[in-house]
């Protein structure tokens, strides 16, 4: 078992070191330049050089080949010591397949090829969920039908008055009671298209940018909670140390995990799920044809700036085809992945196997997954995960919660008598 317990540690060290000049949003991101040209005469802007002209200039930061040659080289040594057949080993050769893929989509930035790998890695708005009927892209129309009859939330705590350097200094106050023993960073960034993104041990905030009380709490749970939550606790293993550093296939665990985590907390608000939803919704514009223009016109209409609608759109188009029917499928993750995980927790209370739930915090992981590293958890093999939100460190709640959530889930709504409406009582006897 010691001999065993090494090579998983050799393989995972092995794995770690060979994705790390792999940076996909690095790879992938329009320098500042293109958007001001794009915003100078958006109907006059070329979409066909920067497909063909721009990530031509643009190197990646690694030999692609033998970044290959390396990955392949690890998988090959796993096979050959576990055979095809050890779950551990199975997981360490899936990621680096997964790298892999990420190279290839890379090497095609700007044409349809970009996309396909995209869509093996990260899905389509257009598959079919795992009941079998449910499509992801329908999920983005329901959502749109109900946001639209709720009207935009002016609460006190959505003001948007407070600067990036006093989210820094809140947020790090949050994150140090929360991270005990681990020192982490939140600094300023003005190299980020969104508000805030989690490294390895650190939270970027956009620089200049202006927040509500309510961003605080949405970046403490989301960015800090999860995406520095799984990436310490994978740290934190004795020999698995590739849980973290997450493949492609854990994105959308991990970004439908950091938005439960804010339905859970009540940080959500309809407002940013708006946005959220609107990501898939773009994402499916794309797919099905619409060039980035049409896409930025999409946010435009929603009563977006040029800047935010750009921004927006770009999200989508990034690594793919301007002209449409080839977008970067990444910006599905956040809807997919809540549904998902959402769905693994009630199955998990429903089936009894509660145990399994914190293992969604253990590193970067697929759900697939969670069983075989509680298993070895064990044996010692994986570490628990040392940090957990409240809901998942005492789980009362959140059973009892999921609990009644399997109940209703059977009902069916359209059946109900409704009593939204006013209704005219009718006089006793």
């Amino acid at each position: 078992m010691e001999l065993y317990r090494e090579f998983i540690r050799e393989m995972s060290d092995a794995l770690v070191l060979a994705q790390k000049p792999i940076r996909i949003l690095d790879s992938i991101k329009w320098d500042a330049h293109i958007e001001k040209e794009f915003l100078k005469s958006p109907k006059d802007f070329d979409l066909r050089r920067l497909q063909k002209e721009y990530y031509q200039a643009k190197e990646l930061n690694f030999d692609a080949e033998k970044k290959l040659a390396e990955l392949r080289a690890i998988r090959d040594r796993v096979r050959l010591k576990l055979g095809v057949h050890d779950p551990l080993g199975q997981i360490i050769v899936r990621n680096c397949l997964q790298y892999e893929d990420v190279i290839h989509m890379l090497n095609h930035r700007g044409t349809p090829e970009f996309y396909q790998y995209s869509k093996k890695l990260y899905g389509s708005p257009n598959e079919v969920m795992d009941d079998g009927s449910q499509r992801l892209n329908e999920l983005g129309k329901t959502l749109n039908d109900i946001l639209a009859g709720i009207g935009k939330t002016n609460d006190d705590d959505q003001v948007k008055n407070l600067s990036a350097e006093t989210v820094v200094q809140q947020l790090q106050m949050k994150l140090d009671n929360f991270f005990t023993d681990d020192k982490i960073k939140v600094k300023l960034s003005d190299g980020i298209i969104s508000d805030a993104s989690a490294g390895s041990d650190y939270i970027k905030v956009k620089k200049g940018a202006m927040f509500s009380q309510r961003d605080i709490q949405v970046f403490e749970v989301h960015e800090g909670w999860v995406h520095l939550g799984t990436t310490l606790n994978g740290k934190n293993q004795s020999y698995a140390h590739w849980l973290h550093k997450g493949p492609p296939c854990a994105t959308v665990t991990q970004e439908g995990l950091a938005v439960m985590m804010e339905v859970f907390n009540f940080a959500i608000t309809p407002d940013r799920a708006r946005r959220l939803n609107n990501r898939l919704v773009a994402c499916d514009m794309a797919e099905q044809g619409a060039n980035l223009k049409e896409v930025m016109n999409y946010f435009l209409e929603l009563g977006l700036s040029p800047e935010q609608s750009f921004n927006s759109a770009a999200r989508v188009f990034r690594g793919g085809d301007p002209e449409g029917g080839a977008p970067f499928t990444k910006d599905i993750s956040y809807c997919k992945g809540f549904i998902n995980t959402y769905n693994f927790v009630r199955s998990c209370v429903r089936k009894g196997r509660t145990e399994l739930i914190p293992f969604l915090f253990v590193g970067k992981v697929t759900l697939e997954e969670i069983p075989i590293l509680y298993e070895y958890s064990l044996g010692k093999m994986i570490d628990a995960p040392k940090y957990l939100p409240p809901q998942f460190s005492d789980m009362k709640g959140l059973i009892v919660w999921m609990a009644f959530s399997n109940f209703l889930n059977k009902m069916k709504l359209e059946q109900i008598p409704d009593l939204t409406t006013i209704r005219h009582f009718k006089k006793s006897a």
